[in-house]
């Protein structure tokens, strides 16, 4: 055994706790605050794990994917509340595209979370997100006509939300009706419809025809509520992490022109989307992405904020949750990034 003098050893040594130190500076630096700026460059090897199969569809058939070749994605086939939020408290997801009602339960059971895209559709009211259905034989051709139905209900997800503040249009209470507690996934209220265990229940617009031919005397009525909020919110922790953040930002770069070119490209759109990961029929693809309209990003955030803030207030009385301030769930340092993306497309006024 060779025997080192003790200054080598301690020389060594010093060496070894400068190297820890070292890393450890590094890790800290990779915390970003919230007020920071965004960075600019993405390190080589940041990943990214995105539930937000839609956009993957489309920035594949679109080339726009050559714009993240820093970025590593891991795509998740997940999207909606009760999927993305528990994938976050699993740590195996970062993003996910929502509508405006997960961000809201997140906070209320303890997930952190932040709002990092908002798009809109325009003329909402006449491409709703959806529609309610009437179950075969069931009188329903009004808001009023609610009174004393059985309704699928979630609380959770937008559909829960949107048979709130239709109740509220109608000038009725939860009282007045039999909220039967159904968890919208697939097609389980096609099914509850079908089979007469609803009444109603909110169905997506793209799939009244297929309710409809599927059950002989189905129908259907528009709620006119706008109900077209599109969001992507990732965990609190990702967009802290100083290279996910870099990498969030030239993502949202690339996920508005992703919207803006399936406006443009409406075939191909479907045909990426609806027909290849989806299976729908050339015909079927293609009537999805008309019913669904022209999808736009806004000018500013402020219309979707005051809309998020007056749905969590809504929700807060109607299912006893803590009064929410919803401006704490919104990360607006991404308004600047998508509005740039979008250049002269952006769009203001009642669309925004």
């Amino acid at each position: 055994m060779i025997k080192h003098p003790r200054g080598t050893v301690v020389a060594a040594l010093a060496v070894v706790l400068a190297l820890a130190a070292g890393c450890s500076e590094e890790q800290a630096a990779t915390k970003l605050e919230l007020t920071a700026a965004l960075p600019d460059q993405v390190p080589s090897g940041t990943v990214l794990r995105l539930g937000d199969p839609q956009i993957q569809a489309i920035v594949g058939a679109s080339g726009l994917d050559k714009e993240l070749s820093n970025v590593t994605i891991e795509w998740a086939n997940i999207s909606g509340g009760p999927q993305s939020i528990q994938a976050f408290r699993a740590d195996k997801l970062d993003c996910s595209a929502v509508a405006d009602i997960p961000s809201l339960f997140a906070a209320w059971t303890g997930t952190a979370t932040k709002i990092v895209f908002q798009s809109v559709t325009v003329d909402p009211l006449e491409h709703p997100i959806y529609k309610l259905g009437v179950a075969p034989g069931v009188s329903v051709t009004s808001l009023a006509d609610l009174r004393g139905k059985k309704i699928a209900y979630s609380a959770g997800q937008a559909q829960g939300a949107l048979v709130l503040r239709v109740l509220q249009k109608a000038g009725l209470s939860q009282k007045d009706v039999q909220l039967v507690e159904l968890t919208s996934t697939g097609d389980s209220y096609v099914t509850a419809l079908g089979s007469k265990a609803v009444d109603v229940a909110p169905i997506g617009a793209q799939n009244i025809k297929l309710y409809e031919t599927k059950y002989p005397g189905a129908s259907s009525i528009f709620t006119g509520i706008r109900d077209d909020a599109s969001t992507l919110y990732c965990l609190t922790s990702a967009v802290e992490d100083a290279n996910k953040a870099a990498a969030l930002k030239a993502y949202i770069a690339v996920r508005t022109k992703a919207l803006l070119w399936a406006n443009d490209h409406p075939a191909e759109y479907a045909k990426a989307y609806y027909q290849d990961t989806q299976g729908l029929s050339e015909a079927d693809a293609k009537a999805v992405v008309e019913i669904g309209g022209t999808k736009a990003i806004p000018a500013n955030w402020d219309a979707a904020v005051t809309r998020l803030q007056e749905t969590a207030d809504l929700l807060a009385t109607e299912q006893n949750h803590d009064k929410l301030d919803v401006t704490t769930l919104v990360d607006r340092r991404f308004e600047k990034v998508q509005a740039a993306a979008a250049g002269d497309k952006v769009v203001t006024g009642d669309a925004a």
